[in-house]
């Protein structure tokens, strides 16, 4: 059993006395929630915020679901459904950001829950917490290769009309930008906040390089018809049930909240920075997101033709129908999977410092294998098994890419509903006075750990204003968890069935029984390590 440390018993590596202070306060900081520094503190805010950003994607994840949104709303319901998720998503990042400035760590969500449940059911609702957040992630990831591959090989079908896309081809792509991932992450590692800073840049000058050529070279639709007009092709009972329904092709393009959250423990002054980046990402991502739908929606003049588009995506039809040239289609094309496999890159390092994190509390089988990091305080045993669960889960696609579709889908539904948790227990414990002014603890106090008195962080936002955002959001993510299980079609068939449901729940279930039998033994909530003296 690991014994707890005194809190200035550090593990210091940093170089020079000009970080020298701020090592030691991130250190304090980290001690304060009980937890001792492991990972190094590689990322600054310009870094964390390219990090942010291309989790988010959204401008390239619009493009990528854009038939969701768009079968099931048409072109209104596709401008208002982005609205309002982003609004929504907005809401949400103020919440988490409260809490991540309370509780800094790689564990986000399960850590949070945990501080602010009950102590009657506060291990069981963060071990299932985790769950999620670990199930989500995993999701993420894989979609993330998925949508890779299949855009690249739909560049091969724009340039050879001939060319049929074979799965194992997909496969091997998916298994391709999956190499790409692991060689950043593991061998790359140091230039892991270079690459995020980097693509940043990309992010941004992409937008633009695509924008630009299609607005000034592509025909026009009526404004009337972009923001009046409404399709319900799954054929649902009301045009509303459509839109919710719809909504869910957004929800996907913002899902990722959580992302610089995980990496909390590898960048300076965490409390703040993160808050920070997360916030302004959301911003960025929803600009440029909005600016992607209206210039897609308006450019989109032959719509059937977009939509039955062989390549399988319909930007890259009215690419294609804007410039008139298959090489200038094919080059504007280009830059989304290059920036999704940007994307995965980040997926991959969330996702494996939420698995590391887990371990560390003991909340995943081979814990004590899994908690592990090399030389370079990398967490490479959990980028290993994040990448062999990846590899198989890619082998659904021999079958069936549906089923694959379905199965990833799961990454909206467990990271909303892992939201939800944390921010109804916020909104709970903030309304019952449970949380008290940051001022009232001192440097050297434990707190926002299970057992420990709860203290704001220096973001938090005051009074009915704080109440009112914690309350949009809970409700904001219950309506979305909700129509995260719905198919996009009434009377759907087996092969176009949602089934994130039955993972969601598979998932829950499973992870009961296995605290049950197993893990309520060793799973008490996050491992304090650090003494508060």
């Amino acid at each position: 059993m690991q014994e707890p440390i005194s809190l200035y018993d550090r593990h210091d590596d940093t170089k020079g006395a000009s970080t020298s202070q701020q090592r030691i306060q991130d250190d304090q900081g980290l001690g304060r929630v009980g937890k001792k520094q492991i990972l190094k503190r590689r990322f600054g805010f310009l870094s964390i915020l390219g990090f942010s950003c291309t989790i988010l994607a959204s401008w390239e994840g619009i493009l990528s679901t854009f038939i969701i949104s768009f079968e099931d709303g048409g072109p209104a319901g596709t401008v208002y459904s982005f609205l309002v998720v982003w609004l929504g998503t907005f809401s949400t990042f103020l919440t988490l950001s409260e809490l991540v400035s309370m509780a800094p760590t790689s564990g986000g969500q399960y850590h949070w829950v945990s501080m602010m449940s009950p102590v009657s059911c506060q291990k069981y609702l963060s071990f299932i917490t985790g769950w999620l957040i670990v199930i989500g992630w995993l999701g993420a990831f894989t979609s993330t290769c998925y949508l890779s591959a299949s855009q690249i090989q739909g560049l091969v079908v724009l340039n050879h009309s001939s060319y049929i896309p074979a799965p194992w081809q997909t496969v091997l792509l998916f298994y391709a930008i999956l190499a790409f991932a692991v060689f950043v992450n593991a061998v790359a590692s140091t230039w892991l906040p270079k690459f995020e800073g980097f693509v940043l840049i990309l992010h941004i000058a992409g937008f633009f390089a695509i924008i630009i050529p299609l607005l000034y070279l592509g025909s026009h639709n009526p404004a009337a018809d972009v923001f009046g007009e409404f399709r319900n092709d799954g054929g649902f009972q009301t045009q509303g049930l459509a839109f919710m329904v719809g909504m869910t092709g957004a929800m996907f393009s913002f899902t990722g909240a959580d992302a610089a959250v995980h990496m909390s423990e590898e960048i300076h002054n965490a409390e703040r920075v993160v808050p920070q980046s997360i916030l302004t990402s959301v911003l960025i991502n929803g600009l440029l997101g909005f600016g992607m739908v209206l210039s897609t929606l308006f450019t989109m003049t032959d719509v059937t033709t977009a939509l039955e588009s062989p390549t399988g995506y319909p930007y890259m039809q009215v690419f294609c129908s804007a410039t008139s040239s298959i090489g200038g289609c094919t080059v504007m094309s280009a830059i989304v999977p290059i920036l999704v496999t940007a994307t995965a890159v980040g997926s991959l390092a969330s996702s494996s410092r939420m698995v590391w994190s887990f371990a560390r509390d003991r909340g995943l089988p081979g814990w004590r294998f899994l908690s592990r990091v090399n030389s370079q305080a990398v967490p490479q045993y959990s980028i290993l098994v994040v990448t062999v669960a990846a590899v198989l889960l890619a082998l659904i696609i021999l079958g069936s890419a549906a089923v694959l579709s379905d199965v990833v889908s799961l990454c909206v539904s467990s990271l909303y509903t892992s939201y939800l948790i944390s921010a109804s227990l916020l909104i709970w414990k903030r309304c019952t006075g449970g949380i008290r002014d940051s001022a009232s603890h001192t440097m050297e106090s434990l707190v926002n750990t299970p057992g420990a008195p709860l203290a704001w962080g220096p973001f938090h936002i005051r009074g009915v204003l704080g109440v009112f955002v914690n309350g949009f959001t809970v409700v904001y993510l219950t309506v979305g968890v909700f129509f995260t299980f719905w198919p996009d079609q009434m009377n759907p068939t087996a092969s176009t069935m949602n089934w994130a449901v039955v993972g969601t729940a598979g998932t829950s279930v499973l992870s009961t029984v296995y605290y049950v039998i197993w893990a309520r033994k060793e799973y008490t909530g996050p491992v304090v390590e650090i003494n508060r003296d």
